[in-house]
């Protein structure tokens, strides 16, 4: 009873927040989108030689990975981290600077052009089957966690930058910068886990996977 009580009242937590910010989260979930879609066009409009490259890197990869014996996850898992933990500081940061939020758009933006860069690529050259298969075991499930964690950090510091324009009370901006570093904090641990499922779970289904191509 009470494990379901304390989802019950995170859940409505984390409701009444996205309704709060409703127009934030469109603004940015948009600009995830067309990045999104920029990433499968480009792939598209590739040149012949980009596309050779890009489907030379792909085979060779999964070469690899084929007949490699075991996957060092310690030394993956502590790039993933990094990789993570450096792109919620960079959000947290240009988050509280008003000069800086067109930086965290940006930073959005290309995050949605590399998964749109790397879905295209994958189907493009694997195939559908093989591209879709590889796309789920290895992309999935630490992006159902991380790209809510990294939306929600931009829309924290979008609020903060309204906030700041709006009140240039220097006592209201400390409390919202305060606000917005707590926020941010526990969307790096979410990006933790993120790193921890990639490694653990998808890096081990993606080479199970890959032996059947």
């Amino acid at each position: 009873m009470k494990n379901n009580r304390k989802n019950t009242r995170i859940r409505n937590i984390i409701a009444t927040h996205i309704i709060n910010n409703k127009k934030e989260y469109i603004i940015v979930l948009l600009l995830f989108i067309i990045g999104l879609f920029l990433g499968v066009l480009f792939i598209n409009n590739v040149q012949e030689e980009q596309y050779n490259n890009i489907s030379q890197y792909i085979t060779s990869f999964v070469d690899k990975l084929k007949s490699m014996e075991s996957i060092d996850s310690i030394s993956l898992l502590k790039t993933s981290l990094l990789q993570n933990v450096v792109l919620a500081l960079a959000l947290w940061f240009f988050g509280t600077t008003v000069i800086g939020i067109p930086i965290v758009f940006g930073i959005i933006l290309y995050r949605g052009f590399c998964l749109g860069y790397t879905i295209s690529a994958c189907i493009s050259i694997l195939g559908v089957s093989k591209g879709l298969a590889f796309i789920l075991s290895t992309l999935l499930l630490q992006n159902l966690i991380l790209i809510p964690a990294i939306l929600a950090i931009g829309v924290s510091g979008f609020k903060l930058y309204k906030s700041i324009v709006k009140d240039r009370k220097k006592e209201n901006i400390k409390l919202e910068i305060v606000r917005h570093t707590i926020f941010s904090g526990l969307m790096t641990i979410f990006l933790v886990i993120s790193s921890l499922i990639e490694v653990f779970i998808s890096n081990n289904l993606l080479k199970i996977i890959v032996n059947y191509f």
